[in-house]
């Protein structure tokens, strides 16, 4: 079966999907993303993706061609058209088709893309769930959010590129980035947590870190498992010297971590608060969601 794409009202097939090469979110980055799970026909957080998805677009002054109600109608034909029980949802937002010039007001409307299709962010992602990943500290810091605050999830994503061709480049499967001050503010494509004397941690928005979607979530399963909570500021060296650590994102759910920078995080294995957060996961995904049929 031929992957459909949504482009504005319209779906093709995916060697026929087609934008202008005049489109700002193509010459300049100019516009904003999602990216949705769906567990079994369970679009896992859709009202939540798509309200931060309004507000990044109502930060950079875009205005999406579709109301939010028509937006998940749209977001569910793609699951549905594709035949995905579990699936991935990318939604971008773009500004539309202008001129070579910055000028946003030569686009006359936004355009909106819908991919659905699967993903599998990490190669090897169940081993990595026995095993856990290893990190390393990137020199490439984080966008100061007076330049391109990092809660905006802009098409602009050549900050978090660099970060991840620095990791690649030194044989780390991703990259811990720091603010300006030095301070953690997340990784290239995930936020992260770490557990120290069985306190869970994170490091705060205002240094950086996304508001991440998966993030949330296990906040508030961290607090119904009874383990406090702090979003807190974190240095390198209360990541070399945590108990657990792990990654989270919608893409990459939660993935633990035992290595950074050549120090064994904790005993080495994926810790047992990240075990019990991971099953925790599993089985509100499989219960919490719009619901749709194939």
């Amino acid at each position: 079966m031929k992957l459909k794409i949504y482009i504005d009202g319209k779906w093709y097939n995916k060697d026929e999907a087609k934008v202008s090469v005049f489109d700002h979110g193509l010459l300049y980055g100019d516009g904003v993303f999602e990216g949705i799970r769906s567990y079994n026909c369970l679009i896992f957080k859709l009202k939540e993706h798509i309200e931060r998805l309004y507000e990044s677009a109502h930060s950079i002054m875009l205005k999406i061609s579709l109301s939010k109600k028509d937006l998940q109608k749209a977001i569910v034909q793609a699951l549905k058209r594709n035949k995905l029980k579990d699936g991935y949802v990318r939604i971008l937002v773009t500004r539309g088709a202008g001129d070579l010039g910055l000028d946003p007001r030569m686009c006359k409307r936004s355009s909106v893309i819908i991919i659905a299709d699967k993903i599998d962010l990490y190669p090897h992602s169940e081993e990595l769930l026995k095993k856990g990943m290893k990190l390393i500290t990137v020199p490439t810091a984080r966008n100061l959010p007076e330049a391109l605050n990092p809660s905006i999830k802009s098409l602009n994503y050549l900050n978090n590129i660099m970060a991840k061709i620095e990791a690649s480049n030194s044989g780390a499967q991703e990259a811990v980035m720091l603010n300006n001050y030095g301070y953690v503010a997340e990784c290239s494509g995930d936020n992260i947590f770490i557990v120290r004397n069985g306190v869970l941690k994170t490091p705060p928005i205002y240094h950086g870190a996304l508001r991440g979607i998966t993030r949330g979530v296990v906040i508030e399963l961290g607090r119904k498992l009874g383990i406090e909570v702090q979003r807190t500021t974190l240095t390198r060296h209360e990541l070399f010297n945590s108990n657990e650590c792990f990654l989270t994102g919608t893409a990459a759910e939660i993935i633990p971590v035992v290595k950074i920078d050549g120090r064994i995080i904790g005993d080495g294995k994926p810790g047992k608060i990240t075990k019990k957060l991971i099953l925790a996961f599993r089985k509100i995904t499989k219960k919490e969601g719009v619901k749709y049929a194939l």
